[in-house]
């Protein structure tokens, strides 16, 4: 039985419930605050959604509902899968993902996806219902602070007090979201706020992004370095690919003859075909990379915020004899600390820089590059060693990048059996990777829903591991229920394998603890969900399993028995 104060709750919800029963026609009453919101997302641009309904945002789903022809609301099985989606939708379009989550449990389950956006710099608009403004401070049902909660991750927060506030709050979190670094914001929705009348004010003005030209004096300090430079590398990350600026990037990569690596799962920022790519760094430096970057005279990161991930801990910039680094973002160039710091856009440094190159590459950098991306091709197409399970994924991936089209986007979940993946498969063109940088787990089912909503008609194929496919695999049911050709790889060796590979590594063949998981028959459980499916145990099982997948009439699923013995594509093996 309910509790007094749930059922006077409750019975309070009951009658705001009847109060927000609307006449037919909409413009016969008083646009309220959720109307105001949904109409300022139009307003910019905003035409798909995700989420999970709640009571704590009633008139908000009633704007939707009023403006489902415009407005795509995408219904999640849970928060986190409504957040990985619009992070992925927002990476892809390069602009602002939004999710709709209840109050308090709603929002802490919401939140990893507000991590993600912030450490993968996307765009992320994440509205949170929250208590009535009378109720607040008296740590009400479900009642969270947050500011306090979220303003450490997010870019901004916040919390509008009146119903005549909320387009103004929507129009600069929205600004705030993609200027600069882009980043998630977060608002916060007291229910009285998004129930009462938000009056007749015209919808506010959109606010274009800052532009951050480079000054003058940059642009001739970084020319000069380049020109001293006998062998140059650039490191290009994900503000290459929001700006748009992958053909200026390999315009100058032309002009100057620098070898280009990318960031930690920023494949893409160039086409792997192209001779000025040396693959992409990231958690471990295979040896040509080594060779690569000991060589180097010049580390020139544009575009990167140089995460941990990316720079091995910083060991990349620290054994660098040289470095700079541009990106429009201040805190994220103090935290890196390279020598010479450029705060400007990327794609108007590239421009300056490519029309600022007089003379042809010399023939000893051509020459350096053209060695290392030898080395780079020699890598990515031989597998480091023989696979001692019956499903060889070095195999897999080949098949895959043989079969795909060209402009696939592939979606890939945190965990060991990626480095296959991000080892041998050509990403060629910008929009072919969105996998968290971040290394969420989760991330994959829903961000490929996120995906192919971004990429409509475009193929899109994501990979799980067996442990983050039991996190969020149940969006699979989303892509079902509307009808989303997505096809997802479970990669399952029976447990975590990343966390097994470094026990294994650190104490011995017997320390494996506390990694085991018991997988289920993913197949059956994706056509129970309405999916196609097929399970592999061997690896020539696999491509006839592929075409069957990629010419189903909606989602699909493959679920392939690996070996947790096959560690990862370093060719690690656990005997």
């Amino acid at each position: 039985m309910a509790s007094s104060v749930e059922a006077r709750d409750i019975s309070r919800r009951r009658g705001a419930g009847a109060q927000l029963r609307r006449e037919e026609d909409p413009a016969k009453r008083a646009a309220t605050g959720g109307d105001a919101l949904v109409a300022t997302l139009l307003d910019h641009g905003v035409d798909t959604a995700f989420g999970v309904p709640g009571e704590s945002y009633l008139a908000v789903l009633e704007a939707l509902r009023d403006a489902r022809e415009r407005l795509r609301f995408v219904v999640t099985r849970h928060e986190s899968g409504a957040t990985f989606a619009a992070c992925a939708y927002g990476r892809l379009a390069r602009k602002p993902g939004v999710a709709f989550v209840t109050r308090g449990p709603g929002a802490t389950n919401a939140s990893i996806g507000i991590h993600t956006a912030r450490q993968d710099s996307v765009p992320l608009l994440l509205f949170i219902g929250q208590v009535p403004s009378g109720q607040r401070g008296r740590e009400s049902f479900q009642e969270i602070d947050y500011h306090r909660m979220l303003g450490p991750m997010a870019k901004a927060v916040f919390e509008p007090r009146t119903p005549s506030a909320v387009a103004a709050a929507v129009a600069e979190a929205h600004a705030i979201a993609i200027d600069g670094r882009p980043g998630p914001v977060a608002i916060a929705l007291p229910e009285d706020v998004t129930e009462g009348a938000a009056g007749n004010a015209p919808p506010p003005m959109r606010h274009p992004g800052r532009a951050r030209p480079p000054a003058p004096e940059a642009i001739r300090d970084i020319a000069r370095h380049l020109a001293q430079a006998q062998r140059p590398v650039v490191i290009a990350g994900e503000m290459v690919g929001f700006e748009g600026a992958n053909e200026a990037l390999a315009a100058f990569a032309e002009a100057h003859g620098c070898g280009v690596l990318s960031s930690f799962r920023q494949q893409g920022v160039l086409p792997c075909a192209h001779p000025a790519y040396l693959g992409t760094l990231g958690l471990a430096l295979p040896p040509y990379q080594e060779v690569l970057l000991a060589e180097a005279d010049l580390v020139l990161a544009i575009g990167t915020r140089l995460d941990l991930a990316t720079t091995l801990d910083d060991r990349v910039i620290e054994e660098a004899r040289s470095t700079i680094h541009v990106y429009p973002d201040d805190d994220a160039l103090a935290a890196a600390g390279c020598g010479l710091q450029v705060s400007a856009d990327v794609a108007p440094v590239l421009e300056s820089l490519a029309a600022a190159a007089s003379e042809a590459s010399p023939a000893p950098r051509l020459a350096w590059r053209a060695a290392q991306r030898a080395a780079f091709d020699a890598f990515r197409l031989e597998a480091a060693a023989p696979a001692l399970g019956a499903v060889d994924l070095a195999a897999v991936v080949q098949t895959l990048a043989e079969r795909l089209p060209r402009d696939v986007t592939v979606v890939n979940d945190a965990g060991n059996f990626s480095t296959w993946l991000l080892r041998h498969f050509p990403y060629e063109h910008p929009l072919s990777q969105a996998a968290p940088a971040v290394g969420a787990m989760g991330y994959a089912v829903p961000g490929a829903i996120g995906a192919q909503l971004a990429r409509p008609g475009k193929r899109v194929v994501a990979l799980a591991g067996d442990g983050g496919f039991g996190m969020t695999g149940q969006e699979l049911i989303t892509a079902v229920a509307n009808r989303l050709p997505i096809v997802v790889l479970v990669c399952d060796n029976g447990g975590y394998g990343t966390i097994a590979m470094h026990q294994y590594n650190r104490y011995g063949t017997d320390a494996t603890y506390g990694i085991a998981l018991h997988s289920p028959d993913f197949a059956a459980a994706a056509r129970a969900w309405g999916a196609a499916a097929w399970t592999v145990d061997e690896t020539r099982a696999f491509a006839p399993a592929l075409e069957q997948a990629l010419g189903a009439d909606g989602p699909a699923l493959i679920h392939l028995r690996t070996d947790m013995r096959d560690l990862a594509a370093s060719g690690a093996k656990m005997q």
